[in-house]
């Protein structure tokens, strides 16, 4: 869930807090909420819930959550969600989102991803293909428990792997070569959040972090 972090300008600072306060913590001047000079305004939240956003290429920790568990050395999780917004993973246990039986989505409780970064999203044009293109990914042997490998074959790989039958572009062709995959869509976001999550836990720790201007 969004914090609601504000941040607003006075005396030649930043101040980030979650609620304005009546004195500015630097200079200890009374603030007037309405003065249109503060221009306070909500800092971006980097997170969504994959439930609300189809056809989307989504990433989350392997364990906890990027808000209070994430550190750079944690491993992340990645996935793709249909067109529906259900989940399709590749994990140890094989496929998740799928049922082999009736090749057909299976609509999960996909909360531990309502706090995930999103990659990429598509179009609702691109329904049909994307559907039809996942299940045929996930039909292949290669998606077996038995298969998975956590450093060779892994979510990443599955993810790749569709991408590629995907035929979409710029994005299937980085997704040829994991590494500038990695550099184009995973780092920059990636390094945005981890900059939302360090002033987030900053302000569980304290009401307010301020920067010089």
């Amino acid at each position: 869930m969004d914090p609601g972090i504000l941040c607003f300008h006075h005396c030649d600072h930043k101040v980030f807090c979650t609620i304005i306060p009546e004195q500015c913590p630097v200079c200890q001047q009374k603030l007037d909420r309405y003065d249109y000079n503060l221009l306070p305004f909500r800092v971006p939240y980097p997170f969504v819930k994959a439930s609300q956003h189809p056809r989307a290429i989504v990433m989350k920790p392997t364990q906890g959550d990027f808000l209070n568990d994430y550190y750079n050395s944690k491993d992340l999780h990645i996935g793709v969600t249909n067109s529906q917004g259900i989940v399709v993973e590749f994990s140890e246990d094989g496929i998740h989102g799928v049922n082999p039986e009736t090749k057909s989505f299976v609509p999960r409780n996909n909360g531990d991803w309502d706090q995930c970064i999103m990659l990429e999203e598509f179009d609702e044009l691109w329904n049909i293909i994307w559907d039809s293109i996942l299940l045929k990914v996930t039909m292949s042997p290669l998606w077996e428990a038995s298969r998975y490998n956590e450093d060779k074959h892994n979510c990443f790989t599955f993810v790749l792997a569709f991408l590629r039958a995907l035929d979409c572009g710029e994005l299937s062709e980085r997704a040829q070569d994991p590494k500038q995959f990695c550099k184009q869509y995973v780092v920059p976001r990636t390094s945005s959040a981890g900059k939302y999550i360090s002033l987030y836990r900053q302000l569980k720790r304290q009401n307010y972090f301020i920067q010089n201007q």
